[in-house]
């Protein structure tokens, strides 16, 4: 069994009206030292496999058909045996 954490970001060049919206926020509460705010996604799951390269693909292909938007957003991923 794996623990998996997977961590999705918008790309760099896609806008990020969420974390737009928040640093506006932080610098209306008086934070003007705050910039480049980007919200992104953190998973974590358990992953029911012994084999390292097969859990490797599993979580590819989790985070390429469902978990991440590949126009939009890179992901990466731990795997770490429990």
């Amino acid at each position: 069994m794996f623990l998996v954490k997977i961590f999705i970001k918008r790309r760099r060049s896609i806008l990020d009206p969420q974390g737009k919206a928040v640093e506006h926020r932080i610098n209306s509460l008086g934070y003007k030292n705050v910039s480049s705010v980007r919200i992104d996604k953190y998973i974590e799951l358990e992953l029911n496999e012994n084999d390292f390269t097969k859990a490797k693909n599993n979580v590819e292909k989790i985070c390429n058909d469902l978990l991440a938007n590949p126009h939009l957003e890179d992901y990466s991923f731990e795997l770490t045996k429990k």
